[in-house]
């Protein structure tokens, strides 16, 4: 009977339990499946990446080379029919992230999760080969696992092929652009909106009641309020096909979270009952988040330093100051 019958479906075999004929199977859909992840790395980043996206044709056409090389010596040791063992099937084994779940990833952690994958499937031949008794079988496997190990140095050979100097700058900058559309810009805005909008309300009850507890729950509500206003306001106007400015779940979740961030900070204090330390810190949190808001804007909105300071401290110093007198009258 063949070992694969004693596959218990409610569990997982071990990979010490695998049989030559398993192994070999096993390695067939691995490559397969690989194969198949760097081709969809490659169709992803064609249009913004086409140097990258030619690096990962070339790795895919590696592991269609190593999967073609197994088949061919499991059909000489065991016929024509692969037993249908997978990955997911073995207790421990190594598995690999969904694609979809990579969409979310930069270029600079596509590579990473590319070198992780060689790196696994060496570990796995350098293993396999140790199992084997048959001397083609553990030769090939003991290639394929020289192979893997090299990826570090043909990825190298490709990546000078494909992706020069030139190329690879235009594409990190090409990257760091869509960063800074989908998530920074957004986000930068709803920072802005939540740190500043909310002064005036949150002061103004804050020194008409001197009350923290109530100058909390209105900090509480215009901060939640805004960051629900802003996120849907951000994901709702532009789908981001035509601006290129990525996906609008994404700029309303930076837009909304950031907002509501940035009123928090200066409503919390409030949750100290007494009133003039809780408006020190607010004073103080205030202070930071200005002046975060100024950073972000010189770090990644090349925003001259000078001009961001003029234009947020000090139109956040006149809404602060504003709040205060309202309050106060």
């Amino acid at each position: 009977m063949n070992r694969l019958s004693l596959l218990n479906l409610a569990g997982r075999r071990h990979f010490d339990d695998l049989s030559e004929q398993e192994i070999l199977a096993l390695a067939i859909g691995s490559e397969e499946e690989d194969g198949q992840i760097y081709r969809a790395y490659a169709a992803r980043l064609r249009a913004d990446s086409p140097h990258s996206a030619a690096l990962f044709e070339e790795m895919a056409a590696a592991e269609d080379d190593h999967r073609h090389r197994l088949i061919e010596r499991y059909k000489r040791r065991f016929g024509d029919f692969i037993i249908p063992i997978r990955r997911e099937h073995i207790a421990g084994y190594y598995s690999r992230k969904p694609v979809w779940l990579m969409q979310n990833l930069g270029l600079d952690r596509v590579r990473e999760e590319a070198a992780a994958m060689e790196r696994q499937a060496r570990d796995f031949y350098t293993a396999a080969a140790r199992r084997i008794t048959d001397a083609d079988t553990r030769a090939l496997l003991g290639d394929l696992a020289a192979a893997e190990s090299a990826h570090e140095r043909r990825t190298e050979v490709l990546t000078e092929q494909h992706l020069d100097a030139s190329a690879r700058d235009e594409e990190d900058a090409l990257a760091h652009r869509q960063f800074v559309l989908t998530w920074v810009q957004p986000g930068l805005a709803g920072l802005m909106d939540g740190s500043v909008s909310t002064l005036a309300p949150i002061f103004a009850t804050a020194f008409a009641t001197q009350n923290p507890w109530t100058t909390f729950l209105v900090g509480l509500s215009a901060s939640l309020g805004a960051g629900i206003s802003m996120g849907f306001t951000e994901a709702a106007h532009d789908d981001g096909k035509i601006s290129g400015r990525g996906s609008p779940l994404k700029r309303g979740l930076a837009s909304g979270v950031m907002t509501a961030l940035g009123g928090l900070g200066h409503a919390l204090p409030y949750l100290i009952p007494n009133f003039w330390l809780a408006t020190g810190i607010a004073f103080a949190v205030v202070f930071v988040e200005l002046w975060a808001i100024v950073w972000i804007q010189n770090r990644y909105m090349d925003t001259p330093f000078l001009r961001a300071a003029i234009q947020i401290v000090l139109g956040g110093s006149l809404v602060l100051a504003t709040g205060i007198l309202i309050g106060g009258a």
